[in-house]
């Protein structure tokens, strides 16, 4: 697994190229040119901190007040959409 190394500078510079990077292995960001934060993909962190990634099931149910609600208790009232005609004049 390669390891890329990137300055504050070039990163700021170009975010996208380090996410890409990041897809073959983790990225470390250097500030003076020291390690200062490594960017990995989210499996490998999950994985790195011995962790199952997170359903969204998951996600909703740890927000403050959602607790004991379900998917198919909501119910969207119907969208009413009314086309009329364009007038382009």
């Amino acid at each position: 697994m390669p390891v890329h190394t990137y300055s504050s500078r070039d990163f700021t510079r170009d975010v996208g190229a380090a996410k890409r990077a990041a897809a073959d292995g983790p990225v470390f960001i250097t500030s003076r040119g020291r390690p200062a934060f490594a960017l990995l993909k989210i499996e490998d962190y999950h994985r790195l901190a011995g962790q199952q990634g997170a359903s969204l099931l998951d996600v909703m149910d740890a927000i403050d007040g959602g607790a004991g609600i379900a998917a198919f208790d909501f119910q969207a009232p119907p969208l009413q959409v009314q086309a009329r005609p364009v007038d382009l004049g």
